[in-house]
């Protein structure tokens, strides 16, 4: 039925598709609510869908080199998990979501976004240096703090930003400029799903190559509970 909802020769069923992202949306969101601190460590790109996994985490260490945004904010996307604007503020997730650039760890780091931005060599140092420093303190405590902070994001209406942003997200892929007319040639959703990534503080750059795109969600490292991990959620022994 979800294929289907995505055919373009068919009528697109907006709750359907809100279904299948909330999925999604609940899958990132396990992070954010994982009782254990959850340490995001980010190289090469981390864009789109690997954004959502990274900022649903408490702490991000970027690397200096890295590079973060959501270039689908341009067409065809919408953050489902809306967490940049609690992540950065109102206008500086306006300006990353107004032009779909994105930043370097060294960018991120200056924007308030990453509590660090080590050189890439540095980078698996730096992040163990901090997981230990966090694993000095009881369990408990950090549960307590992490929900007692969590909470001021709820009561600023978190969970109904993610609704919208879940909805939304369907919408900008069935626009005008998203679904082009059947008589042009069209290109393949990652294609189009994955803009080119532009830093604000940069010259707009040409179009990637195959051989420098983006890479996936998939490619964000996640330490979780002091376990590092590729891709989405998955368990990890605790601290």
């Amino acid at each position: 039925m979800t294929a289907a909802n995505h055919d373009p020769a068919g009528t697109w069923d907006p709750m359907v598709d809100y279904a299948m992202m909330s999925r999604n949306v609940r899958a990132f969101m396990s992070l954010f609510h994982c009782s254990k601190p959850v340490v995001c460590k980010v190289h090469g790109f981390c864009v789109a869908g690997g954004t959502d996994m990274a900022l649903c985490s408490d702490l991000l260490m970027i690397a200096a080199d890295a590079k973060i945004g959501y270039p689908p904010a341009r067409v065809w996307g919408s953050p489902t998990t809306s967490m940049w604007a609690y992540r950065l503020g109102p206008q500086r997730a306006k300006r990353l979501l107004f032009t779909g650039d994105s930043l370097s760890g060294a960018e991120a780091l200056e924007w308030g976004l990453a509590i660090e931005a080590p050189a890439h060599p540095d980078l698996d140092e730096r992040t163990e240096i901090l997981l230990e420093r966090i694993a000095r303190n009881p369990l408990n405590q950090l549960q307590m703090m992490k929900l007692l902070v969590n909470q001021s994001l709820h009561a600023q209406g978190l969970q109904q930003t993610q609704i919208l942003g879940t909805v939304f997200d369907g919408i900008t892929r069935h626009t005008s400029e998203a679904m082009p007319s059947s008589s042009a040639p069209r290109r393949p959703a990652s294609n189009r799903r994955c803009a080119s990534a532009t830093s604000p503080s940069a010259t707009p750059a040409p179009p990637r190559s195959k051989a420098d795109g983006p890479l996936n969600g998939r490619q964000a490292r996640v330490v979780l509970a002091g376990r590092a991990v590729m891709g989405g959620v998955q368990a990890a022994e605790g601290l």
